[in-house]
């Protein structure tokens, strides 16, 4: 094939818009939905600009050395692999993260976890936090950035995770008020109890694996994605551990799987540690996330 993705281009015959028509065919008919918008991310990130600034320039003509950037690019969203993990980066509310393979993705629903907490926070002083499964960072910059959190605890069993959150932390947390740590769920805590639990954890079920997309199931970490038979172990671990972590109305949230907030709800209900259970929807209204407060002592 002669084309952008081949080799013998004329370069006066790809100009901004040709290229970004040709990858955006190119990229649905490898399976993409939103072809044409991660055309638009790879080429701005080839010629390193903004993806708006693409809109001024659509007759230019493009040089080889710019195609050439370009090219291994889109061939490797064309694999599937994450838009995020080839351009090296993603927007998480105010923050711009470093991502790549050694995390899960910050997902857009999880902004609504973090304006959970941020909520609960508000008009309260001095707090402190505990992220459990902090993968990127993402929950624990954002509240540390954002929220009236002095110290934020950030956790995952992942080295590699947490080598990537420190990553962030360098452009994010001048202060450091992000302290990082290696552990499994609550394990490896600070002695003094917190204001809030916040996870993100794994909550798929194995045997959904088949299911999900290429991007997730071939290019996240396994660890980050998958817990047990029913996608509920680190939950239900998590509603267990996490009262003799939290002070007395402390707060705990949830972000869960797709048709298990109500279980979890109800399993909060069930525990003699937790008080007002209560469920939250997503941006397309689906139920997403649970929230609890810590029974007083």
């Amino acid at each position: 094939m002669t084309g952008a993705a081949g080799s013998g281009v004329e370069t006066d015959r790809w100009t901004v818009l040709r290229l970004i028509r040709w990858s955006a065919d190119y990229l649905e008919g490898k399976g993409i939905e939103q072809g044409r918008l991660d055309a638009e991310h790879l080429l701005a990130h080839a010629l390193d600009v903004g993806r708006l600034q693409l809109y001024l320039q659509y007759d230019r003509p493009l040089v080889p050395e710019e195609l050439d950037r370009f090219r291994p690019l889109l061939r490797r969203r064309a694999r599937r692999e994450p838009l995020q993990h080839v351009i090296g980066r993603t927007a998480f509310r105010d923050l711009e993260l470093k991502t790549d393979a050694r995390a899960l993705v910050p997902r857009p629903e999880t902004e609504l976890l973090v304006q959970l907490v941020l909520d609960w926070a508000r008009g309260r002083g001095a707090l402190t936090a505990i992220d459990v499964g902090t993968g990127s960072g993402c929950i624990a910059l954002a509240l540390a950035s954002e929220g009236p959190f002095e110290r934020v605890w950030g956790i995952d069993i992942s080295a590699d995770a947490l080598a990537l959150a420190r990553e962030n932390a360098e452009v994010h947390d001048p202060d450091g008020r992000v302290v990082w740590r290696e552990g499994h769920g609550l394990r490896n805590v600070p002695e003094a109890r917190v204001d809030v639990v916040v996870s993100n954890p794994p909550y798929i079920a194995r045997g959904e694996a088949p299911e999900l997309e290429p991007e997730v199931r071939e290019f996240e970490p396994e660890m980050a994605l998958y817990a047990g038979d029913d996608g509920r172990e680190m939950l239900h671990e998590l509603i267990r551990s996490a009262p003799t972590a939290l002070v007395p109305g402390g707060l705990l949230a949830l972000e869960v799987g797709l048709g298990q907030a109500l279980s979890i709800r109800d399993t909060l209900m069930a525990h003699g540690g937790w008080s007002d259970p209560t469920v939250h929807e997503d941006y397309t209204g689906r139920e997403r996330f649970v929230t609890a407060m810590r029974r007083d002592d």
